[in-house]
């Protein structure tokens, strides 16, 4: 989980900006659009909660390959 200088939870975006039509999560950081749309708004809860599924959708992902 990547932390921002002030301490909060930041974004698990790389950069590659691309939605799986499969999966519905993008390429890059295994969000779904709703999830990167409100990425802002969000808790600090539901962001952890988020960067805690992250390695589960992408293992999901790589095993669809």
């Amino acid at each position: 989980m990547i932390r921002n200088r002030d301490g909060s939870i930041g974004s698990p975006c790389v950069n590659w900006c691309e939605m799986n039509p499969i999966s519905n999560y993008c390429y890059g950081c295994f969000r779904s659009i709703e999830e990167i749309a409100n990425w802002s708004i969000l808790s600090e809860a539901e962001k952890e909660a988020i960067w805690l599924a992250l390695p589960v959708r992408q293992a999901n992902a790589n095993s669809n390959d």
